[in-house]
Order: C-alpha cells, then structure tokens, then sequence
C-alpha cells in the first residue's frame, strides 16, 4: 500500500484573500470550483455542503493546500488556533527570503505574533496570523542545500 499527502484543506472566511495571501508568498493558484451535490455531502458527511475552493501548490509541486470557503450550511467561527492547543495547527512554508516574505504578508495586514527567530543557526523562523487566523510558519534556511 502506498500513501502519500495529497493536500491540507483549510477553511477560511474570504476565500479571495487568502488565495491572494498565498500566492503573494509563491504558492500558484491550480484552479477554482465551487462543490456541492450528494457526491459532496457524503464526502464530507454534511448535509447541503456547498462551498467555493482553490487548490493552490508550493513550487516544484512540493505540497498542495485547498481553502474552501463554505457557503451553505453557514461557516462557524472559533477562536484562532493558539501555538499550544491540540488539533490540527499551523501550515508551514519554507521560503528563500523571509524579510521579503513578511513584508509581502505585511500588505495583507500579518504580522510576526513576537518576531523572527534564529533556530541554531539552521533556520529563521517565526509564526504569523494569515487570512482568517490560520497560524502560518515561515521559515528560511540559514545555509543552502
């Protein structure tokens, strides 16, 4: 038997700002649809699911996300994640330049929630808030390879 990720799904409350989010940090847009039927309610065992989504992938296909925007029934909102809780918690995007990556974040209104920290002298790194409250990690390598 083979496994393998195929994506990480996230909902978010403006699925066009988080697609603009992602794709200024270099993810590409793969397509959009918007899904329901009785295919979708039994996939995701919810009765009238209806919602719009973006598969969106890293460079070199190194992992996809799909945001979905659930427009029937209603979304609920709950607190952000906190670094500390159990359940599902962060994405992480690896980048080559995380000043530039934080000022392109930065024009959507995301902050480092302390700051940019230096990991041993391997990485630098630091968590933020992106669309919605999702915790995004960016981090960059200190050394190439």
């Amino acid at each position: 038997m083979t496994t393998r990720i195929d994506n990480v799904g996230i909902a978010v409350r403006d699925l066009e700002a988080a697609i603009a989010f992602f794709t200024d940090l270099g993810l590409e847009l793969l397509g959009r649809d918007e899904v329901s039927g009785e295919w979708a309610d039994t996939a995701v065992g919810l009765d009238g699911n209806h919602a719009r989504i973006a598969m969106l992938e890293a460079p070199g296909g190194q992992g996809r996300i799909e945001l979905f925007e659930q427009l029937h029934p209603d979304a609920i909102e709950t607190e952000p994640t906190l670094p500390n809780e159990i359940g599902m918690h962060r994405v992480a995007l690896q980048v080559d330049d995380i000043d530039a990556s934080l000022a392109l974040a930065a024009r959507h209104g995301c902050a480092p929630l302390r700051g940019v920290a230096d990991y041993q002298g391997v990485y630098r790194l630091t968590y933020l808030r992106g669309p919605s409250g999702i915790l995004v990690m960016l981090a960059q390598a200190m050394q190439p390879g």
